[in-house]
């Protein structure tokens, strides 16, 4: 019989060390390892799940449908998932504490429960009790949803032998343990190995799983990096503490495409779908304000359009401060600096602030030219125009560069009233522009800034 051995893992990266250290030598953290002791494989249920042993067959022999998938009434999150759960699919879902990952999905769980068959909600942090007065606040009767609060492995598949739930919910799988393993609740060995044997039940069985995931300080997923391996799909729940708006993102996905996104608000009610995210993010739009910019992005094949509003001032300090929110610090800084060297505009004395509207954050350098556009705006004091929409990315040279998807972005703007998009002069082929909007091809960053406010087109 094999023998359990004692190791240290670093509870922020996963790192492990034979001997006990104070200085974690993978993050250099401080007083973040753990002593635990790696037991020898477990046996019994958790090995089995179902009790079928593995045999290879012929791909022709294989029936089913392999994308077969069971639609959500909640076509945001239906969205994400790249159009409905795939039966047997391990998903995960992480998010800060208080986003709404919990309410997301009692209420994805409870529509399930209507089409699928009976659906089995498992809560290692919350009462029944508790569960059950966030149902009566969302208005979830559904007679084939079934709750019970559990922590432990075993206990939670036999719940699954007796009910043989289609949708089950584990939350969270930091709070599930192991009785085969000694560590306690959370420790990297116990989430790989619960995570494990969950995606072993998904795949034999033929149930969705959702797993509920903690985030660490940095935004990731506590736990071992293998968990984002083991699942199927990893999702985000992401927003602002001070926005109602939650933006569930998609990271990795066996089923679908990544990086797309579903826009949801927090109400009262719970989660509601927000249908026409741009129309939402423009909603309290001030026109002709300085320093205000209407750009087009894209979020997975999603485009959005957002507001970009930036503040230049003379500062106070010897050096300028450059503060981006929604947008990233290194982007911002590369666009002062061509603004400065190409353009001529005077930003060593100007601190400068940059915002996106909503709490939408914009990863994408095809914002690039709507950030320019702003802080020029914002320099000069002068309004951009209205009916005006923008995108491109900026070289270090000052050229516009081509942009992915420009039609369905110049779509959108036109969906919203918007009557000129200015576009790179260099379009990818095999993109035909549409004709119901007009469109501004500019070539250098020069070129766009005489466009805008001298009107020279």
């Amino acid at each position: 019989m094999a023998k359990s051995r004692t190791i240290y893992v670093c509870q922020n990266c996963g790192r492990t060390s034979p001997r006990e250290m104070g200085r974690c030598p993978g993050c250099d953290e401080w007083n973040t390892m753990v002593e635990q002791v790696e037991a020898p494989e477990p046996s019994g249920m958790a090995r089995r799940v179902a009790g079928e042993r593995s045999e290879p067959k012929r791909l022709a022999e294989i029936e089913g449908d392999p994308w077969e998938r069971w639609p959500i009434p909640m076509e945001e999150f239906s969205r994400v998932l790249g159009g409905g759960i795939v039966p047997g699919s391990l998903i995960l879902i992480g998010g800060e504490p208080g986003i709404g990952k919990s309410t997301l999905l009692l209420q994805v769980v409870a529509m399930m429960a209507d089409y699928t068959g009976p659906a089995l909600y498992v809560s290692g942090e919350e009462s029944a009790r508790q569960i059950k007065m966030r149902a009566e606040r969302l208005g979830i009767t559904s007679d084939n949803l079934f709750l019970v609060t559990e922590t432990n492995l075993h206990v939670i598949l036999n719940h699954v032998e007796q009910l043989r739930p289609r949708v089950l919910v584990v939350d969270s799988i930091q709070t599930t343990y192991h009785d085969d393993l000694q560590s306690a609740p959370g420790n990297v060995s116990q989430v790989k190995q619960c995570a494990s044997v969950f995606q072993q039940l998904a795949k034999e069985s033929g149930i969705a799983v959702f797993l509920v995931g903690h985030v660490t300080k940095e935004g990731s997923i506590a736990g071992p990096r293998v968990l984002e391996h083991i699942v199927d799909t990893v999702l985000y729940l992401e927003g602002d503490a001070f926005h109602t708006f939650r933006l569930l993102r998609s990271v990795k996905n066996r089923f679908g495409a990544t990086s797309e996104v579903g826009v949801f608000e927090m109400q009262g009610g719970g989660m509601i779908e927000v249908l026409n995210p741009s129309e939402a993010f423009l909603a309290e739009r001030v026109i002709n304000a300085p320093g205000s910019v209407i750009v087009v992005t894209m979020e997975g094949t999603r485009p959005l359009l957002a507001e970009v509003q930036a503040l230049a001032t003379t500062t106070s300090f010897a050096n300028p401060r450059r503060t981006a929110n929604g947008v990233d610090f290194n982007r911002l800084a590369l666009v002062a600096a061509v603004l400065t060297r190409r353009a001529g505009i005077r930003l060593s004395e100007q601190d400068i602030f940059v915002n996106v509207i909503g709490g939408l954050k914009i990863d994408e350098p095809a914002a690039d030219l709507a950030v320019a556009l702003a802080i020029a705006s914002s320099v000069k004091d002068r309004p951009m125009p209205a009916d005006l929409a923008v995108v491109g990315e900026i070289g270090l040279s000052g050229e516009i560069r081509a942009v992915s998807q420009l039609p369905a972005r110049m779509n959108e703007a036109a969906k919203l009233g918007f009557g000129r998009v200015l576009i790179p002069k260099t379009v990818r082929r095999g993109d035909p522009l549409p004709d119901i909007i007009d469109s501004i091809a500019v070539r250098s960053l020069d070129e766009a800034l005489d466009v805008v406010f001298r009107g020279d087109h």
